[in-house]
């Protein structure tokens, strides 16, 4: 399943799907929709960080994009992809039979489902003030009145501000922003100062706050709502093709895989943040080719592993303290010869890096085979090598090879959060929810599959 998933991963690019097809060149309107996705299936979405964008101008990417892929080689069926320039032309779209489906995350109204059906649910999410921290800094929602909040026309989000300025009393000027503007968008004119407060749903706003610190989302200004993707109440076929496809065990891989990908870490932020010099990989490839030969790996497997740990931003520190670009934790750091003056230093923290993964190869020395022993460093880097050698118990136990990375020991790995498998007697150091480690592993090594093929 594995081969599967990279081949179908490395040849998103290069498949049946048709990217950016101006309206022109969409299907008549007409009652056919359902015979249309036995040719070509049309979809709209619309650019944004979680649905559709270009990274670095030479790939397209993003959650929907990617998923609504996987759909069509499930289904076998030709996908065209339609950039519709608002929700409301999206929504005319479908209303018109001149597109299948809506792959962008549509939240649920009562207009929404009396007139369409929901697929492909996604997280819920609940809406939040998304403002600059400063002295202009609200505490309470109640604060807003007197204040101006810019929303996107039309959109849920104006419709919630109507409603909040009506539960308030009133006293709330709302601006509208056009229906054109996307939800990254506003955010990133508070971020520039060009706008003070906005509304936008929690899973969005906190991807840029990890981007930019000086982001407040956390006052609630709504509920929890469903989400997904849209279709025709008549459309029978596509909501079976759908159903089939959401069924499958590799759809529920690839939709984790995914989550990762996108709401973890997005790449859509890289390409505002980080300058790629043209034909490279990143801007530190020296210093991948340099320290990469310490350990034997190919220089592209330390720049994936790179590109997942701050996605290239050396100046990135996490929330628990995690620094640089190879995100050491201070302690590993120390240990292995950086101080804190220089964590922040590209080559610094690359150069201790490996001699962290130096220090896991060396553990990890019974596993012969070198290709099999970097995914178990890769976990071990991600995790730490604890929960590691514990599902490596474990599989021997159950009669596995606890040499084997892939349907052995990731498997125990991904059993190590159930009472039965923590508290087995060969379990050293308890419970672990791993699906961040697994999602880590293959995520690294479809990324470096895709620098093979790039240099």
């Amino acid at each position: 399943m594995f081969i599967r998933l990279v081949l179908f991963l490395l040849l998103l690019l290069t498949s049946c799907v048709q990217q950016d097809v101006k309206n022109d060149e969409l299907p008549p309107a007409g009652p056919s929709a359902e015979e249309q996705v036995q040719d070509t299936m049309h979809v709209a979405t619309l650019y944004g960080s979680s649905s559709y964008f270009n990274f670095r101008g030479d790939e397209i990417m993003g959650y929907d994009y990617d998923l609504v892929n996987h759909f069509a080689e499930f289904s076998g069926v030709p996908v065209k992809i339609h950039l519709a320039d608002s929700r409301e032309e999206m929504l005319n779209m479908l209303r018109h039979n001149r597109i299948d489906l809506i792959a962008y995350s549509m939240y649920e109204t009562k207009a929404l489902k009396d007139e369409f059906d929901f697929v492909a649910f996604q997280e819920d999410s609940y809406m939040v003030l998304v403002q600059e921290i400063g002295m202009q800094t609200v505490s309470d929602i109640n604060e807003l009145k007197g204040k101006t909040v810019h929303v996107i026309k039309n959109s849920v989000y104006h419709q919630r501000m109507q409603h909040l300025n009506r539960e308030l009393g009133g006293g709330i000027d709302i601006q509208l922003l056009d229906d054109t503007v996307s939800v990254d968008q506003a955010i990133e004119m508070v971020t520039k100062r060009k706008i003070s407060y906005t509304i936008a749903h929690y899973k969005t706003a906190v991807q840029h706050k990890d981007f930019n610190r000086r982001l407040d989302c956390r006052i609630p200004v709504g509920f929890m709502q469903r989400n997904g993707w849209l279709v025709n109440k008549q459309n029978d076929k596509i909501k079976e093709m759908i159903a089939d496809w959401e069924n499958s065990s590799e759809t529920e891989l690839i939709r984790s895989q995914l989550y990762g990908k996108y709401l973890i870490k997005n790449p859509y932020f890289v390409t505002k943040k980080i300058a790629i010099p043209k034909g490279a990989i990143s801007p530190y490839d020296a210093y991948f080719r340099k320290y990469a030969a310490e350990i034997n790996w190919d220089w592209r497997l330390l720049a994936a592993l790179a590109f997942h740990e701050s996605r290239f931003d050396s100046s990135q520190v996490s929330r628990r303290g995690a620094s640089g670009l190879m995100q050491l934790m201070p302690r590993t750091a120390a240990k292995f010869g950086l101080n804190m003056n220089d964590i922040l230093n590209p080559e610094k923290n690359i150069e201790a890096s490996v001699q962290y993964i130096k220090s896991l190869n060396l553990l990890f020395r019974k596993i012969e085979n070198q290709e099999e022993r970097k995914k178990f460093i890769l976990a071990s880097y991600n995790s730490g090598p604890a929960h590691i050698l514990d599902a490596m118990a474990l599989a021997e136990k159950h009669g596995k090879n606890p040499y084997i990375w892939f349907e052995h020991v990731e498997y125990f790995l991904s059993k190590k959060h159930e009472p039965e498998y923590y508290n087995d007697e060969v379990v050293k150091y308890g419970r672990f929810r791993s699906g961040e480690t697994i999602r880590y592993v293959r995520n690294t090594l479809d990324t470096y599959q895709k620098y093979k093929g790039k240099m």
